[in-house]
């Protein structure tokens, strides 16, 4: 392993390496603070062992303690994105390979990045709140002080203390429960998870849960409002697991259960290990639903069995489950289905080169990140430009099997560890060890270290993409005269899929004149779809071409759900629509108070809003 330097971690990676944690917590919903109590298992890799620094944000720190002695502590000045570091000193020295047990009482703020606490109001039921966290990339220090960096690898083992009427769930093997012995109004709910995974992937949620089982190691969790709705949407999840273990190897993780969350939730979906968390927004989705738990399920091998060393090398997490997650595409539906995502997500990547600005940095396959917030680099260049890469790889290489067998094989060699794109990129050329003199003519650095769209843009096969590609031109060319010559039966034979790429097609054009638009809506019934990914695309239409009476409904969409995919272009859309910036503005404020933390910032920082 390279020596691992994290620059998003303060903690000490080369002098100790978290192997457990032993989690406690009793959730406040009064005070929106968790009041915990974490024991690491801490191996020592150096002699003359006496200190160590921990990750932490915004924790309130009451005690330490190690192997059961008093040891002091101190926080570090607090940095603008990072937190503050925990330097703890031992009350006495080891030696390299001995283990220590580090206790810390503490209490998370009710800010905390990594947690969202909502009133009964803004759940399904209204009656009970929710609390639900989100660790990635850094969050995981606001609500357990940690080695806080995906290099460092624990089992872990929680009990966690709710009222009784609630259901706690967490990213580990449910261990039962039992009533609170200090509080009869509670119950404590008991979790373990047996396989080494980083603090990332620590996750929680609590609220009024309801299950259904979905397959012979799948359950579906979610209020009950949603919860017949989605066991019927996720029925194919053990179909999915099945040819993913067929692709990757066994699914080590035991369980694979699915949660669906209230509509603040900022991602389509979280890859925490037996329970992924996804959007209800992919509910009324046909098939956007599919690609998600594709996805998820995909990174269950990429990701959570093999991880990347600090977060410059996210690429390796995201190119590959997206490469898995299309591989199981091709096995399920077929390869053109396939190659039509592939068209769509090299569009992707587009949109976030165009958002970024070509030149900068932070578009690199592996991007530099000292100083840098993950929050603020996330976007898809490491999921598409990385698909990009792995795509013309497997073109050089010899095919999909071919290919998908060295994914396999890397996934093996790396298994339980993380990973650095040197690394991978080493063993790239050991298994195509005949085939070195291709490897070596493709153009690394352009790849790796340069700015902007990928150095080799893959010839996709078009065939489900001409449809959608033909009938956007269409509307592009057409005149006013034309415009009665469209009927619903353009859209008819377009499948779900289509529907989006058409749309997102006419987003790359110059905005459509408003008689366009308007006639498009009427003849397609644009404006009464339940798609969120049509209707988010439609709506961005709307505004771009002026439409006023879609501004408020730009609004609505973007206010009533928080997955960042949707809700941030929509904002700058009617933001950057001039006679409606102020509004844009006024909305945000209003009900910044409800939204998730990170969507907050990112969404004031694209309107331009406080620093």
């Amino acid at each position: 392993m390279t020596p691992v330097s994290d620059p998003s971690s303060f903690s000490s990676l080369s002098k100790c390496s978290t192997k457990h944690l032993n989690l406690i917590y009793h959730v406040d919903f009064d005070r929106h603070v968790l009041k915990g109590k974490v024991a690491l298992t801490v191996e020592v890799l150096e002699d003359k062992f006496s200190s160590l620094t921990l990750d932490s944000k915004d924790l309130k720190i009451s005690k330490v303690s190690a192997n059961g002695q008093a040891a002091k502590f101190e926080l570090g000045a607090k940095h603008k994105f990072k937190g503050s570091p925990l330097e703890i000193t031992l009350p006495f020295e080891l030696s390299r390979g001995q283990h220590v047990i580090v206790e810390i009482e503490y209490e998370t703020s009710p800010t905390a990045t990594a947690l969202q606490w909502l009133t009964p109001k803004q759940t399904a039921g209204k009656k009970h709140p929710y609390l639900f966290s989100q660790c990635q990339a850094t969050h995981c220090r606001t609500m357990v002080p940690c080695q806080d960096t995906p290099s460092v690898k624990h089992t872990y083992y929680a009990q966690v203390s709710v009222p009784r009427e609630l259901v706690a769930l967490m990213s580990a093997l449910r261990d039962g429960q039992e009533p609170d012995p200090s509080d009869s109004s509670r119950v404590i709910y008991r979790f373990r998870q047996p396989v080494p995974m980083p603090s990332y992937l620590i996750a929680i949620v609590v609220g009024a849960l309801e299950s259904r089982e979905i397959g012979p190691r799948s359950r579906v969790w979610s209020e009950k409002e949603y919860v017949d709705e989605a066991a019927y949407e996720f029925a194919e999840t053990e179909t999915m697991l099945k040819t993913a273990e067929s692709l990757a190897g066994p699914y080590v993780w035991g369980q694979y259960d699915v949660l669906v969350l209230p509509p603040s939730f900022p991602y389509g979906g979280m890859e925490n290990p037996c329970l992924t968390f996804v959007t209800p927004t992919v509910l009324a989705g046909d098939r956007s639903l599919a690609g998600v738990i594709a996805h998820e399920i995909s990174h269950s091998w990429t990701g959570n069995l093999v991880t990347n060393r600090t977060w410059e090398h996210f690429w390796l997490n995201e190119g590959h489950t997206v490469y898995i997650e299309r591989m199981i595409a091709r096995c399920m539906e077929g390869e053109q289905l396939r190659q039509f995502k592939g068209i769509g997500g090299w569009k992707e990547l587009h949109e976030s080169v165009k958002q970024f600005g070509a030149n900068n940095v932070l578009t690199n396959l592996v991007p530099n990140l000292h100083e840098v917030d993950t929050d603020e680099a996330f976007s898809s260049v490491p999921y598409e430009k990385g698909f990009a890469l792995l795509y013309h790889l497997e073109e050089l290489m010899g095919g999909p099997e071919v290919f998908m067998g060295f994914v396999k094989s890397y996934i093996q060699l790396f298994a339980y560890g993380s990973v650095t794109t040197e690394e991978w990129k080493n063993y790239l050329f050991t298994y195509f060890k005949d085939k070195v003199d291709i490897l070596n003519k493709v153009d690394w650095n352009a790849w790796m270290h340069t700015p902007g769209m990928a150095p080799v843009r893959p010839q996709y096969d078009t065939t489900m993409a001409d449809a959608c590609t033909s009938l956007c031109q269409k509307w592009v060319k057409a005149k006013e005269a034309d415009l009665a010559s469209f009927t619903e039966a353009d859209v008819k034979q377009l499948n779900s899929p289509q529907l989006i790429e058409f749309m997102a097609l006419l987003l790359q054009e110059d905005p459509l004149p408003l008689s366009h638009v308007k006639k498009m809506g009427e003849v397609y019934k644009l404006n009464n779809i339940k798609n969120a990914e049509v209707r988010f695309r439609w709506l961005r239409i709307c505004v771009k071409a002026q439409w006023e009476e879609a501004v408020p409904l730009a609004l609505k969409m973007a206010t009533e759900q928080g997955r960042m995919k949707f809700t941030r272009p929509l904002f700058t859309e009617v933001y950057n629509f001039s006679k409606y910036s102020d509004e844009a503005v006024k909305t945000f404020k209003e009900i910044r108070g409800s939204l998730h933390p990170v969507t907050a910032m990112l969404v004031a920082k694209d309107l331009k809003i406080d620093g």
